[in-house]
């Protein structure tokens, strides 16, 4: 049983991440659809409050993604809950960020292999001593991503502050130090590097007042939807249940009307099927005819076979080779051939026994006789379309 815990924790620990960074990416491609004002409008967009000193005042910046823009100029020194009564309710939701210049951290770019990404922070907390002449213990850093390169490698920057370099900031911004969710650095244009080298432990975490009404009310709104849809599904229901009465009811006539109509195009077909077996081709006595009238004389015939549209004559004749050329003419078949070999049949009569094989071919009328027939078991198929369920 342990074993079996482990693993799954261990699953649990190489599964979650994933599963993490997938939902934090599908809500970035969502909110990238919406212009950063509009996401800050609707309470959606990753904002924060920049604090930086320039000389003897204390600027105020919201920062939206690339945009910044100055909310107060504040004389120095000033404390956290003056800067609390100058905001406005929204503002006092967002998390606070000190700016320090540049040249307060040191930069270092890294790369990575693609393997690194799942647990990057770990992997570049190894490589400080050697990037740095500092021990992991003497510094607080972060790491930027900047993109995977065309060998799949990750593209990293490594940014540190020394420990004690924070000390002397927290000694000269007072209060400030312990009114933070972060420290962010700029860069040679000023612009926010997006780290945050505040250490977790000091790092404070607002909370938004109306979480609590929010959840309740999404909790109430959930619970009125699950009801909303029971009914919906509560009358979709009753109404299935007396339309499949109707359908029963309806299936039952149309079966018995469609036993009936299958039976009368059996007959039909039936019918149709004889009559055409039966002028297919040439009977049996317009056959002895057409063969007498070809024959030659001195030409016996001891066996005549018809199967099916397949017509064999054995017999003897003095001209058994000349005999396939002879009924190759004749309307009533085709493709005549001798099969086998001719036999002398040692008579003083000089007769060969021949065996003849030919195609038997349909009446010149057989064919109009049956598209009439086959039209109107179409018809009588067809008749009574209207009935099919």
């Amino acid at each position: 049983m342990t074993a079996w815990r482990d693993s799954l924790v261990r699953a649990q620990g190489q599964v979650a991440p994933g599963v993490g960074k997938g939902l934090r990416w599908w809500r970035r491609s969502l909110l990238a659809w919406l212009p950063e004002r509009w996401q800050w409008a609707l309470g959606w967009s990753r904002a924060r409050l920049l604090l930086q000193r320039q000389g003897e005042q204390l600027v105020v910046q919201r920062d939206i993604g690339l945009h910044r823009d100055t909310l107060l100029e504040l004389p120095w020194p000033q404390t956290p809950a003056t800067l609390e009564q100058r905001l406005d309710a929204r503002l006092r939701t967002l998390p606070r960020h000190w700016l320090l210049p540049a040249t307060a951290a040191l930069r270092r770019p890294m790369r990575l292999p693609a393997a690194a990404a799942a647990r990057l922070r770990d992997v570049v907390g190894f490589e400080i001593d050697r990037q740095t002449p500092f021990e992991p213990a003497q510094v607080s850093f972060d790491v930027r991503e900047l993109g995977t390169r065309d060998d799949g490698q990750l593209q990293v920057e490594l940014v540190v502050i020394p420990r004690l370099a924070l000390e002397q900031w927290a000694g000269q911004v007072g209060p400030w130090a312990q009114a933070l969710a972060g420290i962010d650095v700029a860069d040679a244009e000023g612009q926010p590097l997006g780290v945050n080298l505040l250490p977790l432990e000091q790092r404070q975490t607002l909370r938004d007042p109306m979480r609590r009404w929010n959840l309740l009310m999404a909790a109430a709104t959930l619970v009125v939807l699950a009801l909303a849809g029971q009914q919906i599904l509560d009358n979709r229901q009753a109404a299935a249940d007396v339309l499949r009465e109707q359908v029963n009811a309806a299936a039952r006539d149309a079966r018995q009307v469609a036993a009936e109509r299958q039976q009368l195009q059996t007959l039909v077909e039936g019918a149709a099927f004889l009559e055409q077996k039966r002028t297919a081709h040439a009977s049996t006595v317009e056959l002895w005819n057409e063969l007498t009238r070809l024959l030659p004389d001195g030409t016996y015939l001891e066996k005549l076979s018809v199967e099916g549209d397949s017509l064999q004559l054995i017999g003897l004749s003095r001209e058994a080779s000349q005999l396939v050329p002879l009924l190759q003419d004749s309307p009533l078949w085709r493709k005549v051939n001798l099969t086998g070999v001719l036999q002398a049949d040692g008579g003083a009569a000089g007769r060969d026994r021949f065996t003849l094989t030919a195609e038997l071919q349909p009446l010149p009328g057989a064919v109009a006789a049956s598209a009439p027939a086959a039209t109107t078991t179409a018809e009588g198929a067809d008749g009574h379309a209207n009935d099919t369920p």
